[in-house]
Parts: structure tokens; sequence; C-alpha cells
């Protein structure tokens, strides 16, 4: 009872720990990596008080490994060998792993954390870390490649009362022994100023609860009355640090870039104003304005470059406070005018050099001060300037990139002026026939990381038309990488793998009608770690849906043709909707026999009667489940649920 409230309330186990859904809720990666207690090595990175050191305890409660801790803070490079010695120990003499929690990684400079990575890499120890700093930029980029990283973000005000009530009904841990009322306001009070920091609010609640009555802990069954004031005292209002070091630096700037490329004025003094107000440095603005003028305004507007130079170069000349004019100026330009985005079109040119061999330059291209008379060097360039309007029609790209488009010119501002004429030159210059003197193979591309080449692998020779139905469900839903998709008639996996390239971080579940069309999906999972591999249910769609962990969910619902006799199959929606997470999604594609093609339509006007009335006799009969239906009966089947159809 002597320990502070929040350290007394830590979860124990993973039923206990509250909040966090998006990373450890049922079905998640983490969860079941815990579960199976097959951990890899994790960075946990979130604010302060949103569970990073609790959810490390929990894992220390769950896994057989041995587990050990050090602080970056009060730790350096002379205990870090003493913990690695010891793992080595008992991996040499007892069999047993290591998992090794160090809090506030981000403290240990370059060198210390450098100490660690060869023990990580060779499997000495399992690393779990937690830190408050970005982990890409304050953890060693060796150590990052070699783990998951996982954000743990601010709890909500639903997590904060579900904690606050948890330790008032604690016995053991909390003031369950005593009947603890809060006027009106008060509790509400202490959960809106912790701000999403459970730490905060235990600590809060226990300095109201502890100091007001005249003495604690008071008999057992005594009622601890908390006024509003009491609460007021209790807690401050966390302080909001402009760190230029840290997050709060990168997503403001961001903020206001982004405001910008929106075309939101408002926004964007909002944001420039936050900037000033905290103290940023006015070049550092003005050097993001100037990537602005190019990367979202460029050819719509080529003033704005030299406009916001312009405001960059009076600004070193006149100062704070009255340069603030100057940043105004020139952020308001930025967020009024037109923009463009088709300087980019310069990086799909660099992948494509990246990507594919180097093709040799075209002869007629070709330098011909050197080497003209033995190699033709030059030989057929036509000199656009004896041209009328100084262009001719010919080809500059390498003849196996003929046609390539790199740069797409927008409808906004001045490129706008430009956009037909540069469509038509590109319409002729691929009339332009000028041979090359080289053979080239642009057909070469690096190597892709192994998940990509095992998506690709198993896509392998699929009609246009599967694809497309592909790309349109995904299109429909927005899916995060830690979501829980549920693929229905996965047949041999076309809709399972785009889920699984999608969700790294999440849950692919399928269900499949017959052990070949498993045995096809777990054939290619075979270079899959287990964690990673699909959940493949071979059932009905119904069954499937029984037969998944109780309170599992799902953000996405996928399915190719699970409708084909929608009137039959309507029973099947209820399961659905309990299967579904809040505000999740479910996108069909589904083929309606009954709007088909007809083969009326093609026949002589000779047999055409004849063949319409056979069909209207096959796709008007009420009892053929087939043709029974349309997309709009499939459409009031989910809404008579409680759908919302898009």
């Amino acid at each position: 009872k002597s320990q502070p409230l929040a350290y007394r309330m830590r979860p124990r186990t993973l039923d206990e720990y509250i909040g966090q859904d998006a990373i450890i809720g049922k079905g998640r990666l983490l969860r079941r990596a815990i579960q199976a207690d097959q951990l890899s090595s994790v960075i946990f990175y979130g604010p302060p008080g949103t569970g990073k050191t609790t959810l490390a305890r929990v894992i220390a409660n769950t896994t057989k490994r041995h587990f050990s801790t050090l602080n970056a803070v009060l730790s350096g490079v002379k205990e870090l060998r003493e913990e690695i010695e010891a793992a080595r120990e008992r991996a040499q003499f007892y069999q047993k792993g290591t998992i090794l929690f160090v809090d506030e990684v981000h403290r240990w400079n370059k060198s210390q954390q450098d100490a660690l990575l060869p023990w990580v890499e060779n499997g000495t120890v399992i690393l779990i870390g937690a830190t408050t700093q970005n982990p890409f930029f304050e953890v060693n980029a060796a150590l990052v490649s070699r783990s998951r990283i996982f954000q743990l973000t601010s709890l909500n005000d639903d997590d904060l009362y579900t904690i606050a009530l948890q330790a008032l009904g604690d016995t053991e841990r909390g003031y369950g022994a005593w009947d603890v009322q809060f006027e009106e306001g008060a509790l509400e009070h202490l959960v809106k100023v912790a701000d999403g920091d459970a730490r905060s609010l235990l600590n809060a609640l226990q300095l109201a609860v502890e100091t007001s009555g005249d003495a604690f802990p008071p008999p057992e069954g005594s009622r601890i009355h908390i006024s509003f004031d009491a609460a007021q005292e209790s807690i401050q209002k966390r302080a909001v640090l402009y760190d230029k070091e840290g997050d709060y630096h990168y997503d403001v700037i961001s903020a206001f870039i982004k405001s910008i490329r929106g075309s939101d004025p408002d926004a964007t003094l909002y944001w420039l104003a936050r900037m000033v107000d905290a103290g940023e440095d006015p070049k550092f603005i003005f050097r993001r304005m100037l990537i602005s003028a190019s990367e979202d305004v460029g050819l719509a507007d080529p003033a704005a470059l030299s406009i916001v130079q312009s405001a960059a170069d009076a600004f070193d000349r006149i100062g704070l406070p009255e340069g603030r004019f100057h940043l105004t100026h020139a952020a308001l330009y930025l967020a009024t005018t037109a923009k463009s985005n088709s300087t980019m079109g310069f990086f799909d040119a660099l992948r494509t050099v990246e990507e594919e061999r180097q093709s040799e330059v075209p002869n007629h291209l070709r330098d011909a001060n050197r080497d003209a008379k033995g190699f033709g060097h030059g030989k057929g360039y036509l000199y656009p300037h004896a041209y009328s309007d100084h262009w001719v029609a010919q080809q500059y790209l390498p003849s196996s990139l003929s046609g390539r488009v790199f740069y797409q010119p927008s409808t906004q501002g001045w490129e706008a002026t430009v956009r037909l004429q540069v469509q038509q030159r590109r319409e002729e210059q691929l009339e332009a026939v000028i041979d090359d003197a080289f053979v080239e193979n642009l057909s070469y591309s690096p190597g892709d990381s192994g998940r990509e080449q095992w998506v690709r692998r198993t896509t392998g020779e699929r009609s246009a038309m599967l694809r497309r139905v592909r790309d349109e469900l995904y299109g429909s839903v927005q899916l995060r990488r830690h979501d829980r998709v549920l693929i229905l008639n996965a047949g041999h996996g076309l809709l399972l793998w785009e889920a699984y390239r999608r969700t790294p971080e999440g849950l692919v579940a399928a269900q499949v009608k017959s052990s070949e069309e498993r045995d096809y999906i777990e054939h290619y999972c075979q270079t899959l770690g287990e964690l990673e591999r699909p959940q493949v249910t071979v059932a009905s769609p119904a069954n499937a849906l029984k037969q998944y962990e109780e309170g599992l969910r799902f953000e996405a619902i996928l399915a190719r043709n699970l409708f084909s006799r929608a009137r039959e199959e309507a029973p099947l929606i209820p399961h659905l909707k309990r299967r579904l997470a809040p505000d999740g999604l479910i996108a069909l594609a589904e083929s309606v026999p009954s709007l088909g093609s007809r083969l009326s339509a093609f026949a002589p006007p000779s047999l055409s009667p004849l063949l319409t009335e056979a069909e209207q006799s096959l796709y008007e009969d009420a009892g053929n489940a087939l043709t029974n239906w349309v997309d709009e009966d499939l459409v009031a089947l989910f809404e008579a649920e409680g759908f919302t159809v898009a």
C-alpha cells in the first residue's frame, strides 16, 4: 500500500490491459505473439502514460523466457555487458532465452546502442525497447530495422474511466475497501485534465482519495467524499511543449505544409502562428516553403518560387518582429495560388532508372563531336530550331521506353495553358521512328523484398477481370496496417494476398469451401513465419463465422460472389453483422445472372422472338435461386438488417 497507486494498478495479464486495441486487441499480431510466447524484438513508442512499460511487464508475466530490465537513464555499457553475459550463460547451460527490456532506450547514445546490436542480431536477447521519442530518428537504424515498431497512442476518455473505476473497485490494490463518492463533475475533471495519460490520472486519483479525509486510511467501509475543488487541486494541466528536435516540431511543420497544399489560408496562418509563437527558426519555415513552392505549386504558378525567395531575402534584411509580414506574405501566396505536383514526375523517372537496366543513348542523340565518322554518332538528329515553332517530332527516349510518360501537366494555372500542346507533341513523337543503333533490354528490375516477391508469385496469371474486381474492392476500403480482415469465399487467394500485404501488423482470416483450396493457400504460406500466416478455415461462410474466437471482430470483410443465391443466403447477413467491428465495412463483388448478356440480343431476327420467350421463362422463374433477384434486392436485404449501403 505504500507504493504509488499507478504502480499497484499495473495490469498483470493481457486481459487486464486497457486500451491500445489497435495493437493488442483480440486477433492482433502482437497479442498473438505474446500469447504464443513467440515475440521477436519490438520497440514501443508513444507519449508518457500510454502503457509502454506496463505492456512490457505483462510480457514478463506471460513469457517462459528470462525477463531482464534496464533503464537507459541509469544504466550504461557495463550493465548491458553483464546482462548479455548472463543471457549467454542461460542459453548455453539451461537452453533458456532472454528478453531484455530497455526503458527510455533513446537515452542511450549511438555507441551504447551499437553495443546491443550484435546480440539482438544473433538472438542472444530479444529486445523490448520503450521510448517517448520517434524511434526512426532517435534509435539506431540497425536496431529499428531488426525490430517491429508499435506506436501507442494517448488513451481515450472511456479507457481512462475504466481505469479509474477499476482502481476504485479493487479491494486488494486500489480503494475498493472504502465507499469513494465524487461530487458531480469531479471524476470527469480528472479524466479530462489527464488528457490520455493513465499514470497522471491514477496519481491524481490517489492524491484526491488520500487527502480528502482527516486521516488515511480510514476504517474499512468508510465513506470518502471527493469534492470538485479537491479534484482540481489534485491534478494540474499538462504542459504542451514545442521540442525543436521532437515529433511535435515535425508534426506542426507538417500540418503547416499540408494546409498550404490543401489551399486553406486560415489553417496556414494558424500553424504558422503556432511555430512563430513557439520560437521556431524563420529560416527553417522559409526553407520548407521554398520546397513547397516547387513540390506543391510547381508549374501551375512558376512565379511562386521567386516570390517565396524574395520574401526570404526581405526577411533577412528586416528581421523580427516586422519580418513576420514577409513570412505571412509568402505563406498566404502559396496557400491561395494554383497547385500542381507534376514535378513528382522526376521521381517516376528516377524509379525507372533504378529499376531497369541502363539503356544506351539513342544514336541520333549522341555527341557528334566524337566518333561521328567511325560510328555515326549524331546521325539523323533533327535540329529543332530549324523547324517551325522551334520543334520537330523525333524520339528522345530510348526505343524500349518509347511512349513512357513521366510528366503529367495539371489543369491548373500556367500549366493548363501548355497542357494541350504537351499532349499533342507527345502524340506526334510517338509516330517518329528513329532506330537506335543498339538493341536495348529494359525488362530487368532489382529484387523486391521477400514479402512482395511472395505476393506477386501467389497472384500468378490472373485475368484482367479478376484484377479489376480486386482493385475495386480494395479501393472501396481504406485498410490500416493493424486492421483485421476476413475474406469469405477466398478461393485460391486472389483477395487474400492483397489483404496480407496491406495489414502486416493485423490479422488476415479466410474461409474456403474445400481442403484443396486450403492446401493451395497453405502451400504458398510455407515461406512465412507461423505468426504471419493467414488463418484459413474450411467451412461454409456461416459456420466459419461461428468458429472464430468469441469477441473477435473484423474491421473489413471482403468477398466475391458470396450471395450468388441472394434470397436463400440472406440468413448469412446477421452473422456478418455480429463479426463486424464498429465502423467496419463489408465490400462485396457480386455477379448478377439476371442482368447478364442474353443470347437473343445476338441472334438473327428470325430466331430472336423464340429465344426471348425461352429466356423469359428461365429468368422470370421465381423458383430459380440464381436468377430471381437483382442488385436492388441484395441492397434491400442488407438495409433490412440495419446496414448503410453505398
